[in-house]
């Protein structure tokens, strides 16, 4: 246990001196190997957990979907998305932000990247909203935090690697975090509403569109709805493994793409060395994760982990909420890749002995790492909205942020206590 607390600081320490988390899991995690058992067992592990993971059926879902939001991303759909609800919304107070919210929630959704959405939308929805006096706070604000409705709406990258370590369903993953989804937009849609009825300012009226507009501005959704109901409906009607769903998605994504000569040979290949390098950067930190979980059982540190906390007399849900405190707090210092890579392999077996169900606390922890994702220090929603938008201040960033955190915490609280709003999918599925 010692060994294994040890590596878990060493990780902890070098993911936070910036050093690349799978260079950090891999190295730490042979080296304890190598010490508690022997070089040679460590080096195998190596290479039988690499060769399991490269073959696993389950693992080939990451590229797919990894393409599916890069062509999507590259093709214009987040435009379309934002004009058809800007036709609807755009004429009531606060409206633009509505719409960027929604868009938000669309595009995500069929690119399940939080990162490529608040990158995608700095750019397709500030500058309208500016046009029309929106504050900067404000304005970036509500894009830093539709952005990470992306890690939840399913399909989402971070979901895929929550099944990758703990061998729940994907499908019934998946499933799970609609619901979940649907009220984390529904909330900040009243957070939105609320900002613009407090301090109108901030959000003026945009202008009328006439009928005949936004009629025709629905002909640009098609391609979403159509990519989102047939990956989503197939994996629920059970037509379809998400393994393949993935596939179908970014096979309809690219052949609707060049259909519509949205994209040329140029674009088409860089959405192909995007593709390659990110699904290999998620495949090297995953390996180091699988590796990772491999040290704790091996040292103890899991079994130690679960003892002390029984020691302590807390109830199941007194053991969640401290479990979830240890999100929290390092959500503040960390992105949440390394959050869920770290800590799930700790605390999931925990939980499980405690009896509860790890698709629902899948969720939950997606929703903890949404909120690390626009909390300070670090906040990586936050530091793309600034990459794209230098001028704005973090601090008028982080202080407009304030409300959308909170109403985070609120539907946190509300998974908690009504478990059933993630599961009810799950069980109508079974």
């Amino acid at each position: 246990m010692i060994v294994g607390s040890i590596a878990l600081l060493c990780v902890l320490l070098l993911a936070f001196l910036r050093v690349p988390l799978a260079f950090a899991l891999m190295a730490v995690s042979i080296g304890g190997l190598t010490y508690i058992v022997s070089w040679d067992v460590a080096r195998s592990m190596v290479s039988l957990t690499i060769t399991q993971a490269v073959f696993s059926y389950e693992m080939a879902v990451v590229p797919m979907f990894v393409l599916m939001g890069n062509v999507l991303a590259r093709s214009g759909i987040a435009d379309d998305l934002f004009r058809a609800a800007y036709a609807f919304l755009g004429s009531i107070r606060g409206g633009l932000a509505l719409s960027t919210m929604m868009t938000c929630a669309g595009f995500s959704a069929v690119s399940g990247s939080s990162l490529a959405t608040a990158a995608t939308m700095s750019k397709v929805a500030y500058p309208s909203m500016k046009r029309y006096g929106y504050s900067d706070s404000f304005a970036s604000a509500t894009i830093a935090a539709g952005g990470s409705l992306g890690i939840l709406i399913p399909p989402s990258i971070i979901l895929i690697i929550y099944v990758i370590l703990t061998q729940t369903n994907i499908g019934h993953l998946f499933i799970a975090g609609v619901l979940p989804g649907l009220l984390g937009l529904g909330l900040y849609l009243v957070v939105v509403w609320l900002v613009a009825r407090w301090r109108p300012e901030s959000a003026p009226r945009g202008e009328s569109v006439p009928l005949k507009e936004r009629l025709a501005s629905l002909r640009g959704v098609w391609p979403f709805s159509l990519l989102f109901v047939m990956v989503i409906g197939g994996i629920y009607l059970g037509l379809f493994t998400p393994t393949e769903a993935g596939g179908m998605g970014a096979g309809f994504a690219l052949i609707i793409a060049l259909l519509q000569r949205r994209l040329g040979l140029k674009q088409l290949r860089r959405i192909f060395v995007e593709t390659a390098a990110t699904s290999v950067m998620l495949y090297a930190v995953l390996f180091g994760a699988m590796l990772f979980t491999h040290l704790i059982s091996f040292s103890g540190l899991g079994e130690g982990i679960r003892l002390g906390i029984e020691g302590m007399g807390l109830g199941p849900y007194q053991m969640l909420l401290v479990i979830l405190l240890v999100f929290l707090v390092l959500g503040c210092v960390m992105d949440s890749l390394s959050i869920i890579l770290i800590c799930v392999p700790l605390f999931v077996p925990t939980l499980a002995a405690g009896g509860f169900d790890l698709v629902w606390f899948g969720i939950i922890v997606v929703v903890v790492t949404e909120i690390a994702l626009i909390t300070p220090p670090i906040g990586m929603n936050v530091f793309v909205i600034k990459a794209s938008l230098p001028h704005v201040p973090l601090v008028s960033i982080y202080k407009g942020l304030v409300p959308f955190i909170g109403a985070d915490l609120v539907r946190l609280g509300l998974l908690i206590a009504f478990p059933g709003i993630s599961l009810l999918l799950v069980q109508m599925m079974r």
